[in-house]
């Protein structure tokens, strides 16, 4: 195995791993206020890359130039959602919650199914096809754009919750829900907050990814079992565990399946999982 076909290796998983990050945060950050876990995660990716493919088939709108709408149509989405359907099961037992998201999973994956068919598309000829080579490295122009992307939503989020009000009480409704109410903190609006951002975060990563990635109902699926994984190793409720979880995780994976082969990536990966879950269960970054 040569230098430059390890270092092409492992700048591919970097950025597959950014991606990857992307839609942990979402998933985290809903758990960390909410303490629910969302398996209707992988169907806001799915959806939207859906709403990418569309308004590129139908209105030839790149797919970069669409991301900011998209992100807000599934961030309405989210909050959608949460008043229709989350709402109502915030203190129901656990078992219910988890019956509730799974349910809308199988839900939208079958509109999806229906409106769509379970056919393969993609996003032919966007503003970034082709690769282009840089220090010796051969990298695809989607996936460094998609990199980049998912880098500034990230910060963006970061920031967002580091240096606003509504970030502030976001996090202090995750630390603790009952003293947040008593400072004043609407509850209902933090949740709402959290699945709307949580579901643009997704959202946005499924834009980014229809530039160079298969579109299909299904497509949900690939990707919510690695968020979980990365959720679980950057701790639960860490936007910046998930964004580093993230990272080795791509990483991970396509580094075993350069050196053990293709059909053992998602072995590796989750034995890496199960590894964290035996040895240190809040995550790499989680709270003790």
């Amino acid at each position: 195995m040569t230098l430059e076909i390890l270092l092409q290796t492992l700048a591919s998983g970097v950025l597959i791993g950014l991606i990857y990050s992307l839609v942990a945060i979402g998933l985290t950050m809903i758990f960390g206020v909410m303490d629910i876990v969302n398996f209707a995660h992988g169907e806001f990716l799915m959806l939207g890359m859906y709403a990418s493919f569309w308004m590129f088939s139908l209105y030839g709108l790149d797919p970069l130039l669409t991301l900011p709408l998209t992100t807000l149509l599934l961030f309405c989405f989210g909050v959608l959602l949460y008043l229709v359907v989350i709402r109502r099961i915030i203190d129901a037992p656990m078992l219910s919650q988890i019956f509730a998201t799974f349910g809308l999973m199988l839900l939208l994956r079958g509109v999806a199914q229906f409106l769509w068919k379970p056919d393969f598309r993609s996003v032919e000829n966007s503003w970034v096809s082709g690769s282009f080579k840089l220090a010796g490295l051969q990298l695809g122009k989607p996936q460094l754009v998609a990199g980049i992307g998912a880098i500034v939503i990230t910060g963006a989020v970061y920031l967002f919750l580091h240096r606003t009000k509504a970030g502030a009480a976001l996090e202090a409704t995750a630390a603790d829900k009952e003293a947040a109410r008593l400072m004043g903190i609407d509850s209902n609006r933090m949740f709402a907050l959290a699945w709307g951002i949580g579901a643009a975060c997704a959202g946005a990563a499924g834009v980014l990814l229809s530039t160079f990635f298969p579109i299909f109902p299904e497509v949900g699926a690939t990707f919510i079992l690695l968020a979980f994984v990365v959720v679980n190793l950057g701790g639960f409720g860490s936007v910046s565990g998930a964004f580093w979880g993230g990272i080795i995780v791509g990483v991970t994976e396509v580094m075993g399946g350069l050196l053990l082969g293709p059909q053992y990536k998602m072995a590796i990966v989750l034995t890496l999982f199960l590894g964290v879950l035996m040895f240190r269960p809040q995550g790499l970054m989680g709270k003790s």
